[in-house]
């Protein structure tokens, strides 16, 4: 038990640090090569900040753990919109304009929504998975002509690197996501089984992880009195998770989820606590440090659905 603890640790550890920097380091050498930062906003980074999601996904997929990908997505979601937003603004509040909270609010909410209606019979099947894949791109090219691709790639991407300093970190950084998915998904599995809690309930822990960095990023930037942190940065990955990251691993075989009652009753409350928070955002233009205790009470209650 304690070995497959520490492997699974070690896993989500790989996971998260490898994809930051493979994401990160990509993102530098498409600048330095003069790519444009609508593209690599619309790309690298919209995409590649939920490669956490989309591997755990595929291998989730691959290991007939269906519970697991849908938990560590609605575990993801639920703690990015509530203690990722609250810590934040708990250090410095966050400022918002109506018509972003409408644009990108308005595609996660979407976006949760389909995914939701997409496990009504508790199976993602491959058909849906392109569909989903399908639209998402679709529905991100739309969302980022508005040149909110060259806002987020400002925030994450500080300066360009030259190739021969940055490809190695995409290199190394995609080898930690390799096997740090491998090991996430397999103990997690080991873990539910001898604990006897259901892998759902791992997945939502596991969504809680890969969200932790993000997270302390965020709080530290807003320590340092960084105020440009974006209501698009913020749930850029909460539009890339439930439809995309999902269709990813339904691309591998059939995502089947077998404790159905969990996963819609905890899919529900995320659904209904980002409406919430969403509509702080829209009715107070941002998120005040009093509404960020109230972001945070939100979360607690996540785990009684599972």
């Amino acid at each position: 038990m304690l070995v497959e603890l520490a492997l699974f640790v070690v896993g989500l550890a790989a996971l998260v640090v490898g994809s930051d920097r493979a994401v990160t380091a990509a993102a530098e050498v498409a600048k330095f090569y003069g790519i444009s930062p609508f593209f690599i906003g619309v790309t690298l980074i919209s995409v590649g900040t939920s490669v956490p999601e989309m591997v755990t996904s595929v291998y989730g997929a691959w290991y007939g753990a269906g519970d697991i990908v849908v938990g560590n997505i609605v575990g993801s979601e639920t703690a990015q919109i509530t203690l990722a937003i609250g810590i934040v603004a708990l250090i410095s509040p966050i400022v918002a304009e109506r018509r972003n909270v409408m644009i990108y609010g308005g595609a996660m909410t979407l976006a949760m929504v389909v995914m939701i209606l997409t496990l009504d019979d508790g199976v993602v099947q491959r058909s849906e998975g392109v569909l989903m894949m399908l639209a998402y791109v679709n529905f991100v090219y739309t969302l980022y002509t508005n040149e909110g691709g060259s806002e987020v790639a400002e925030e994450v991407v500080e300066e360009s690197e030259p190739p021969e300093r940055a490809l190695p970190l995409v290199v190394g950084g995609l080898a930690l996501v390799v096997v740090g998915g491998h090991l996430l998904v397999t103990n997690g599995v080991a873990i539910a089984r001898v604990v006897g809690v259901s892998e759902f309930l791992i997945g939502i822990l596991t969504g809680l992880g890969t969200t932790a960095p993000e997270v302390f990023v965020a709080g530290l930037a807003a320590h340092r009195g960084d105020s440009g942190i974006s209501v698009g940065s913020i749930l850029g990955s909460n539009i890339t998770d439930p439809v995309f990251s999902l269709g990813v691993g339904a691309l591998v075989t059939d995502v089947v989820v077998t404790d159905l009652g969990a996963v819609q009753s905890a899919a529900a409350y995320m659904l209904v606590v980002s409406l919430l928070v969403l509509g702080l955002f829209y009715w107070r233009r941002g998120i005040g440090r009093r509404a960020a205790l109230g972001c945070l009470t939100l979360y607690l209650p996540s785990f009684l659905f599972v």
